[in-house]
C-alpha cells in the first residue's frame, strides 16, 4: 500500500509537473500581441493608443492613420512630423485595390544655379538650418488619403490628437536621449526653446506641453490641408523662411500636391508583394531581392546559417546597385523600374552568385540593365473591416535640419541632403553620383523607405510592414518577410532576427549584434568584410494568421507599441 502511495504520488507530481512546463514553456520568447478585430502598431504606444480611439469611434484604416500620424510628431518629434514627407500603401478591401501615395518632400522651384552650388559645396547648409528643408508632403499627403478613403470628419479625428498636445507627454529616456544627441537643435532659436533647458535636453520624466502643435492641428481640423499650404500656418512658414534666408517661397507652399498612383509589385513564392513606386528607392531594393532569393532553395538553409545570410547579403548588393543609379522622381527621370524588378533580371543576377564566395562590388556591372539618415518612422494599421495603411515617413535626420517654425511646433526636414550633387563627376559611381537623383528644382529626391503589404496565394491580406532606418531599411523588411515565408517563423521571431546591410559599391558587410561568432567566421571565409552595428530598423509589424490578427512592435527601439480593438 505503501508503495503504491508513493508510485501514485509520483505520477500525479509528474502529471503536474508536465502540466506545469507545458503551461510555461511558450513556442516563442518574441510574442505577438494578438488580436480579432482592429489593430495599430507604431513606433509609440500612445500613438497606436490614438488609433485605436479612432477605430472605436467607428472610423477605418485611413482615419486612424491620419491621427498617428499627427498624434507621431507630439510623442516622436525626432522622426513623426508635420514638416516632413513619406510614402504610404493604402488598401481598400471592399475594392480589392491598393493605393500608393507619394507625399515626399520636394526640392523649392525657385533655386537657381549658384544656390545649387552653394548647397553642393557646403554640406552643413543642405542638412542643417532653413536653406536645409524641402516643401514638406505629410499633411497633404494624409489630409487628401482622408478626403478620398476616410469615414469620420477630420474635426473628429483630429480632437484626440489636438488634446494630447495640449496635455502634455511625459519625456521618456529614448526622447532625452534623442534630444541630447542631435546637435542641431541648438542651432535654432525656436528649436532650443522646446528640447532644451540651460542647454541640456528636456529632462526625464518633466511634462513637454505642446500648445504650439495643438494650435496647428487645430487650425488642419478647421481647415483641412489648407491652413498649412496657403492660409494661416503657410504664413508663419513663409515668414520664418523670409527672416532666416531659406529658400522655399508661398508658391512652392501652394503648388505641391501629393501623388496617387499604382504599386509596384512582385510574387515570391506564391505570395504577393506590394510596394511603392519611385522615388521610393528602397521598395526596388526589396521587390528585387525577393525575385533573386526565389531563385534559391533556403527553406533548409536555416534562417541565422551563414549561407543564408549570405545569400541575402549578395541579393541586397544587387539591389542596392540598381537603386544607386536607376533612382529618381519619375517626373523628372525615365525610372527603368519594370526592368529592375523583373523577374528576367533577377535570374541573371542571381547566375552570377558563388554561395560559397563574396562578389566583389567592381564585378559588378552596374549598366548591365540596358544592354539616407536612419530616423524615420513606420505605423502599420488594420480594421476590423480589413482595409490597411502602411505608412512610412520622415524628417530626414534625427529631428530633421534642427528648424521649429515659430509658434507652429513643426519640425522642418532636412531633405536637401538626399539628392546627388556629384553627379556629373569624373569616376564617381555610387549614389553621390546617381543621374536618376541628381538635384534639380521642383524634384522629390530618392528615398529608401519600404512600406509594403502583403497578400498570400489566395489573394487575403498577409502581412503589413515598413521600417526605419535609412538605407537599412529595405533589409530589414526583408528579413521579417523572408522570415515568415522561407522559415514559417512567428511575426515576433520574424522580427527580432539579427540584421545584416549589404550596400553597393562598398566592400563591407554590416551584420547586428546577435550573430553567433561561428556564423561571424563562416562569412568571412566567404571573403565578407564585417562590420557590426548595434541595431538596424524597427519594423511596426501585422501579420493576419490562423491565430487572428498579430502585431509587433520591434523592441529595437524603446516605447514602440501594438494597440488592438476589442469588440
Amino acid at each position: 500500500m505503501f508503495t503504491k502511495n508513493i508510485l501514485a504520488a509520483l505520477l500525479l507530481g509528474s502529471m503536474n509537473l508536465s502540466a506545469q512546463v507545458s503551461y510555461i514553456d511558450y513556442l516563442s520568447p518574441f510574442h505577438p500581441t494578438i488580436g480579432q478585430s482592429g489593430m495599430v502598431v507604431s513606433q509609440n504606444q500612445a500613438s497606436s493608443d490614438i488609433g485605436i480611439q479612432i477605430l472605436d469611434m467607428g472610423g477605418n484604416a485611413v482615419d486612424a492613420a491620419v491621427a498617428v500620424g499627427f498624434s507621431l510628431a507630439i510623442t516622436l518629434p525626432r522622426a513623426g512630423n508635420l514638416g516632413g514627407g513619406g510614402f504610404m500603401l493604402v488598401y481598400l478591401k471592399d475594392e480589392d485595390k491598393t493605393i500608393a501615395v507619394d507625399f515626399r518632400s520636394a526640392s523649392p522651384k525657385n533655386i537657381t544655379q549658384d544656390d545649387f552650388l552653394f548647397l553642393k559645396n557646403n554640406y552643413d547648409q543642405r542638412r542643417y538650418g532653413y536653406k536645409a528643408s524641402g516643401v514638406p508632403g505629410t499633411v497633404a499627403g494624409l489630409i487628401q488619403t482622408h478626403e478620398r478613403y476616410g469615414k469620420l470628419p477630420l474635426r473628429r479625428i483630429l480632437k484626440p490628437v489636438i488634446n494630447q498636445a495640449r496635455k502634455g507627454l511625459d519625456v521618456s529616456y529614448d526622447l532625452n536621449q534623442a534630444i541630447g544627441s542631435a546637435h542641431q537643435i541648438a542651432l535654432d532659436v525656436e528649436s532650443t526653446k522646446l528640447y532644451l533647458q540651460d542647454n541640456n535636453p528636456v529632462l526625464e520624466h518633466s511634462k513637454m506641453i505642446r500648445k504650439d502643435l495643438a494650435w496647428t492641428i487645430n487650425e488642419i481640423a478647421k481647415n483641412g490641408d489648407e491652413a498649412f499650404y496657403e492660409g494661416s500656418i503657410a504664413k508663419k512658414i513663409i515668414q520664418a523662411m523670409n527672416e532666416n534666408d531659406g529658400y522655399m517661397s508661398a508658391k512652392d507652399l501652394r503648388e505641391y500636391q501629393p501623388r496617387f498612383s499604382e504599386p509596384i509589385k512582385t510574387t515570391y513564392r506564391g505570395l504577393t508583394v506590394f510596394a511603392h513606386p519611385p522615388p521610393a528607392g528602397g521598395a526596388a531594393v526589396l521587390l528585387e531581392s525577393l525575385n533573386i532569393l526565389e531563385n534559391f532553395s533556403v527553406k533548409n538553409m536555416g534562417a541565422q546559417s551563414a549561407q543564408f545570410l549570405h545569400l541575402l547579403a549578395e541579393a541586397l548588393q544587387r539591389g542596392h546597385m540598381d537603386r544607386s543609379r536607376f533612382m529618381g522622381d519619375p517626373e523628372f527621370y525615365d525610372v527603368p523600374i519594370q526592368k529592375i524588378i523583373s523577374k528576367k533580371r533577377a535570374s541573371t543576377l542571381a547566375k552570377e552568385i558563388n554561395l560559397a564566395s563574396v562578389t566583389p562590388p567592381g564585378d559588378l556591372n552596374p549598366d548591365s540593365l540596358f544592354y539616407e539618415g536612419e530616423n524615420t518612422t513606420h505605423y502599420s494599421i488594420v480594421d476590423k473591416d480589413g482595409n490597411a495603411v502602411s505608412n512610412t515617413y520622415t524628417l530626414g535626420y534625427s529631428f530633421g535640419s534642427g528648424v521649429t517654425i515659430p509658434g507652429t511646433g513643426i519640425l522642418m526636414d532636412n531633405q536637401m541632403n538626399n539628392f546627388a550633387y556629384r553627379y556629373g563627376e569624373e569616376g564617381i559611381i555610387d549614389r553621390s553620383a546617381s543621374e536618376g537623383n541628381k538635384f534639380e528644382p521642383g524634384k522629390r529626391p530618392m528615398s529608401t523607405m519600404t512600406p509594403v503589404i502583403v497578400f498570400d496565394e489566395n489573394n487575403a491580406l498577409k502581412l503589413i510592414s515598413g521600417s526605419p532606418g535609412g538605407a537599412l531599411i529595405p533589409a530589414a523588411v526583408l528579413r521579417v518577410i523572408t522570415g515568415i515565408i522561407d522559415f514559417d517563423l512567428n511575426l515576433g521571431e520574424a522580427t527580432m532576427l539579427p540584421r545584416i546591410h549589404k550596400d553597393w559599391p562598398y566592400e563591407s558587410l554590416r551584420i547586428e549584434k546577435g550573430i553567433s561568432s561561428d556564423t561571424k567566421k563562416v562569412l568571412e571565409s566567404f571573403g565578407h568584410e564585417l562590420e557590426e552595428s548595434k541595431t538596424m530598423g524597427s519594423t511596426q509589424s501585422i501579420l493576419i494568421s490562423s491565430q487572428g490578427t498579430e502585431g509587433y512592435a520591434d523592441l529595437r527601439r524603446p516605447n514602440a507599441g501594438v494597440a488592438i480593438q476589442v469588440d
